[in-house]
């Protein structure tokens, strides 16, 4: 272990601020880069993580868009925000530790987890900035999933 987590879960990390930046920038849910990308670039950006974290991420974000024909959408959730915008790093974080979750729980790959976590109902719920739920406890996001419902 390098630093205060693991290489494999800043790695994580950074894949998962990645989509939140590509959706940003694309105007697409999330759950629809991912679908675009593919398990093979997806599994790419994560082995090659800690390479592509030293690039801009402009750089980076328009390599992955144009390689997966990632085209403008409609969806803005940032725009819509009345409030405070958390950054693609602090929803990054969100899904880094609901996809940690989900993965030793259900037993799967961090990838398998990943598409579960983007396209279960908690995705939608994280990625409204106008509720409360993404900045909700990493424990009771996880157990929304599980549960498949919010309490």
């Amino acid at each position: 272990m390098t630093g205060r987590e693991e290489k494999s879960s800043n790695d994580l990390f950074f894949v998962c601020s990645l989509i939140d930046y590509i959706a940003r920038k694309t105007y697409n849910k999330r759950r629809d880069v991912v679908d675009a990308l593919g398990t093979n670039a997806i599994q790419k950006m994560y082995e090659l993580a800690d390479v592509y974290h030293s690039d801009n991420i402009d750089h980076v974000s328009d390599y992955f868009i144009e390689k997966a024909g990632i085209t403008k959408g409609c969806f803005d959730n940032v725009g819509e925000c009345g409030y405070s915008i958390p950054t693609h790093w602090d929803i990054g974080k969100v899904y880094k530790r609901l996809i940690l979750g989900i993965a030793r729980e259900k037993h799967v790959s961090i990838i398998e987890a990943l598409f579960l976590a983007y396209h279960s109902f908690v995705s939608d719920k994280i990625d409204d900035y106008n509720s409360s739920f993404y900045y909700d406890s990493p424990q009771n996001i996880l157990i929304s999933f599980l549960d498949g419902k919010i309490e």
